[in-house]
């Protein structure tokens, strides 16, 4: 069993660098967003080549470290024409250079609403991006990871079944948080929470976040590190190992020096599940 981690928790760098500082600290994989990772390359629209990817992959496969995942973290909902159309295209070429990267997935929360009045123009605006994406990932074939977030317009274990149950086709996946689909006032159904997600869209799912969340001496409830909060792991553990055994999951919500002793929390909760399987 094993653990990766988004690559930008460990600070933004030369990508040589930022290689190197994976291996160091022992993960086999990343969750890349070239954006928020990279500070020597303009990975801007337009910038990225079979050249620059197959130069950054390199560089993190020279390290035995794989891009398991692109980040490419752009609104599809956005009531502007012009930055929907900006974003769109960000992710279309994502998914064009993902093979040179070695990535099989470009992942992506879809946005958040500008005006929650208008939920049907939002659904139809992601259903238009969608439309383009679902294409251009089948002629390259490349995964899309929908990732669920609190705020977004998709938000919940139903909201993600919606929007998956419109567009069937097999390179449309989901990035399941469990963390994402709760909040203050649904914590408490955790365990019904992960269930239904597992039940609607098990089969669909192509990688995992883990992170973890607590309730505050404030009754607030506020993010931590996977293992240091309330998440019912073993329950989650359980199910993605029979779901989708040795799928991907990446750390998030990581302190540098919180990096070894959570991702040993994770690769032995996933054993321990796999040998109740």
């Amino acid at each position: 069993m094993s653990a990766g981690i988004l690559a930008h928790l460990l600070g933004k760098q030369p990508y040589r660098e930022l290689a190197a500082k994976v291996a160091a600290y022992g993960f086999p994989y990343v969750q890349l967003a070239l954006s928020k990772a990279i500070s020597d390359v303009d990975c801007s629209l337009g910038k990225l080549s079979p050249g620059l990817a197959s130069e950054i992959g390199g560089a993190f496969a020279s390290h035995g470290v794989k891009i398991a995942v692109l980040g490419c973290y752009v609104s599809l909902i956005e009531p502007e024409q012009e930055t929907w159309r900006h974003h769109v295209d960000r992710f279309k070429e994502h998914l064009r250079h993902a093979g040179q990267f070695g990535a099989p997935i470009v992942a992506l929360e879809v946005g958040k609403p500008v005006d929650q009045n208008q939920v049907a123009d939002n659904w139809k605006r992601l259903h238009r991006a969608l439309a383009e994406l679902v294409e251009e990932a089948e002629r390259w074939g490349v995964m899309i990871g929908l990732e669920a977030a609190q705020g977004h317009l998709i938000d919940s274990p139903e909201s993600m079944a919606a929007a998956l149950e419109q567009y069937p086709s097999s390179c449309v996946g989901v990035l399941l948080d469990p963390c994402n689909l709760m909040n203050a006032g649904n914590f408490a159904r955790q365990d019904e929470i992960i269930r239904t997600s597992f039940d609607l869209f098990g089969s669909r799912i192509v990688s995992s976040h883990a992170k973890d969340l607590k309730w505050g001496a404030n009754g607030e409830l506020s993010g931590t590190a996977a293992g240091l909060g309330e998440l019912n792991y073993p329950l989650f553990w359980r199910l993605l190992e029979q779901h989708k055994p040795h799928g991907f999951v990446t750390l998030e919500g990581v302190e540098e020096e919180q990096c070894g002793a959570v991702a040993r929390f994770v690769r032995e909760g996933r054993a321990a599940a796999r040998m109740e399987l």
